[in-house]
């Protein structure tokens, strides 16, 4: 029997041995329900051609074509990726729309015997939770911001403050991006669309009665847009302000990005993207640095002259309800562990 279900919560995913994403490879890159695999039943040559022909040529040959090639496919699913599961195998299955691409994969797994849930609405019906929750109501998160200038080690605190229990959301994380000139990560960023998926199904794994830090950001992460909700909470949140001697921040951005300070081509191509406001002569000088290996001072240079600047004009953390400002005076271990004592403190009277 064919089960039919409209609940995506984590614990109902959660329930499943395996989401299966019936769409081709490029939607399924796109975009997917968190955690599900892609077992398509058309590719995308296929899912083209059989396109191209019922538009344009004779769509009973479309059909014909389309189930032969859909049929194909499934068995070499049974046969490859699923050849190992047996009776008790408990999938949920789901295409754009919840139509004859689920349909089909759906009828021929119910015919083996397995008990199969098919996502009624398809993606679509996940879509809408993610738009519901990022772009229609208030968040119901109540937000922190873990706010301060570049390198004063807000990342490092976050990672800190959950190994804490505190509840966090690590936006550049999610956003495949540290979030500044040299921020660019191995891989690439998410779409959009991706983006908003993993920040969808990191709040839905949050306590709302509970507190959660964020990094405080600008309203882009790279390439990637804050959601208005979630921009929304942000703006509105109090802050944790962390203060570092310009020094040590310098430091802590050189060990930090050590993986672009290895490749001077990548660092030159970094500093050709910064502000026109900025002279010609100082880029040249930036870049003289850079190919000399000098990082640190670099780095000095970038902070007080590019990011501190920006910082201030951006006005982050002056209008914000400050709820403590946290010092972090060195790299040392010590250091960042009595910061996170005393950010956790905050955030459990908040």
């Amino acid at each position: 029997m064919i089960r039919r279900t409209v609940d995506l919560s984590p614990a109902a995913r959660d329930g499943f041995d395996a989401l299966i994403d019936v769409r081709s490879p490029s939607e399924f890159a796109l975009d997917h329900v968190p955690g599900a695999i892609n077992l398509p039943v058309l590719d995308d040559a296929q899912r083209a051609a059989v396109g191209t022909e019922y538009v344009q040529g004779s769509k009973f040959l479309a059909r014909r074509t389309g189930a032969a090639l859909v049929a194909r496919n499934i068995a070499a699913h049974l046969e490859g990726a699923l050849g190992d599961r047996d009776g008790a195998f408990r999938p949920l299955v789901y295409c754009w729309r919840g139509g004859q691409r689920s349909g089909a994969m759906v009828t021929v797994m119910d015919q083996v015997g397995w008990p199969v849930t098919v996502l009624e609405g398809g993606y679509q019906t996940w879509r809408r939770q993610v738009k519901a929750t990022l772009y229609d109501a208030p968040l119901e998160h109540r937000l922190i911001l873990l706010d301060g200038p570049t390198g004063a080690g807000k990342t490092a605190l976050l990672g800190a403050l959950a190994s804490r229990g505190v509840q966090t959301l690590d936006l550049e994380a999610l956003a495949a991006h540290r979030g500044s000139l040299f921020g660019a990560l191995p891989g690439g960023q998410p779409s959009q669309k991706a983006f908003e998926t993993r920040l969808q199904d990191a709040l839905s794994r949050l306590d709302p009665a509970r507190p959660v830090v964020v990094e405080a950001e600008s309203s882009k992460i790279g390439a990637r847009v804050i959601p208005p909700t979630l921009w929304a909470a942000m703006s509105a949140a109090s802050a944790v302000h962390l203060e570092s001697p310009v020094p040590v921040r310098a430091a802590r951005t050189v060990r930090d990005y050590a993986r672009i300070a290895a490749d001077p081509a990548a660092i030159d191509t970094a500093l050709t993207r910064l502000p026109r406001h900025i002279s010609k002569e100082t880029v040249a000088a930036w870049r003289a640095l850079a190919a000399a290996g000098e990082m640190e001072a670099l780095a000095t240079e970038l902070i007080v002259h590019h990011y501190d600047p920006a910082y201030g004009r951006q006005g982050q953390g002056g209008a914000r309800r400050k709820l403590t400002v946290v010092g972090i005076g060195s790299l040392a271990d010590t250091a960042l562990e009595q910061a996170a004592d005393q950010v956790a403190a905050a955030v459990d009277a908040f």
